[in-house]
């Protein structure tokens, strides 16, 4: 018995010791990341590339452009601007730290918590839905097939439209579960059948990391990575929590008068319901490609393709979408939803980022051949390319 009360006071302390020691590395460690994504975040608009400025100015005046925009090439950016309003019906100009609900962008940052969760030996690709929903009444769906779009399952946005009783109330990613369990809808192909793009499958992961982690998805990012990688102006919104959305941006189908409200379908999160800005997202851009959220190992079999592109330029990672020509490897994400239209896309070998996060739903989006001639990459365009992958 005096050995071991004379182990545990030697060892106590030492433990003690080691502990601080690692939190004071750590807490350094935060201080000197934040001194470093400040000075990323420095931009002289005098230094603007002037095409790219000129481009940018002709897409908000005769496409219609209406948002905010980051280009950042080998880690400075060379064009930041914001364009028009952030609310037309107060006349509210749009502000680089203007929140945007990202929509589909939210993939990425959800697949990124996913693979966090399976580096630290808390998930794997081959667990099923099952595994964490017993009542889930789709067998076989695995975390790959979630991450890369092969599950098969009915999209729920369609589905509870008519099942959901109180259209003020947000639905939250559990209550949809539920009411896949109780009205089992039909779903669209057996599992890993083929690509089928579906929000399903990222609101189920979604709500796998909470049963997983034991938090909201809410919190299980803000603390694991909208904190950590100093992604101050970004934060998870649901209807389910809140009545109206803390943001001072909204979103505006085609033209002005057609502003869009949040309803229950903003509840669920995970395929969606991530607000950001162009500087966070270009942090996190930094932070992946320094490999500061999860192992190059890892990063690099999320941009690794799963399915048949469609003319060279449709395939998709973990969360990713994916297009490679002439030497380039682009992972990227389209979103639009409810008003909001937004591009992210990130030329991993070449080092371009380009963020376009946009409140207005046009076609602008799909008028940038002329800024990807400028940055020297290949056009990212539905239909741009034939089945040979030549540029129509």
């Amino acid at each position: 018995m005096l050995k071991t009360i004379k182990f545990l006071i030697f060892i106590i302390p030492v433990a003690f010791i080691a502990c601080s020691s690692a939190e004071s590395k750590r807490i350094k460690a935060e201080e000197k990341q934040k001194i470093t994504d400040s000075t990323r975040l420095i931009y002289n608009s005098e230094e603007a590339d002037p095409r790219i400025d000129e481009f940018m100015k002709k897409l908000h005046t005769r496409s219609a452009f209406n948002g905010n925009v980051l280009i950042a090439k080998k880690g400075k950016i060379i064009y930041r601007n914001s364009f028009g309003w952030a609310d037309y019906l107060h006349r509210d100009s749009l502000k680089i730290t203007s929140q945007f609900e990202l929509a589909s962008v939210s993939k990425p940052l959800t697949a990124t918590a996913v693979l966090m969760l399976i580096e630290q030996g808390k998930l794997r690709f081959d667990q099923t839905v099952n595994d964490f929903y017993p009542d889930f009444p789709y067998e076989g769906v695995t975390i790959k097939q979630l991450l890369t779009h092969r599950s098969g399952l009915p999209n729920y946005v369609y589905f509870v439209d008519n099942i959901w009783p109180d259209k003020r109330k947000g639905l939250t990613n559990r209550e949809v579960m539920e009411l896949l369990a109780q009205h089992k809808p039909a779903r669209y192909n057996v599992p890993d059948a083929r690509f089928l793009y579906n929000n399903s499958n990222f609101m189920v992961l979604a709500a796998i990391i909470e049963v997983v982690s034991g938090q909201s998805f809410t919190v299980f990012m803000q603390e694991n990575i909208f904190k950590p990688l100093g992604m101050k102006n970004t934060a998870v919104y649901s209807t389910a929590d809140y009545e109206k959305i803390p943001t001072g941006v909204v979103g505006h189908d085609k033209v002005w008068r057609r502003s869009v409200v949040q309803n229950f379908l903003d509840g669920p999160v995970g395929d969606k319901g991530i607000y950001s800005t162009v500087e966070d997202l270009y942090l996190f851009d930094r932070a992946m490609n320094e490999g500061r959220v999860v192992k190059k190992e890892l990063l690099d079999s999320a941009y690794t393709g799963h399915s048949k592109p469609v003319n060279g330029v449709f395939n998709y990672g973990y969360g990713w979408r994916l297009f490679e020509k002439d030497g380039h490897t682009i992972v990227y994400h389209t979103g639009w939803w409810h008003g909001y239209k937004n591009l992210y896309i990130r030329d991993i070998k070449n080092d371009i980022t380009i963020v376009l996060l946009s409140n207005m739903s046009n076609a602008s989006l799909n008028r940038l051949d002329e800024l990807y001639e400028i940055l020297d990459m290949p056009v990212i365009r539905q239909g741009a390319y034939n089945s040979n992958g030549d540029l129509l």
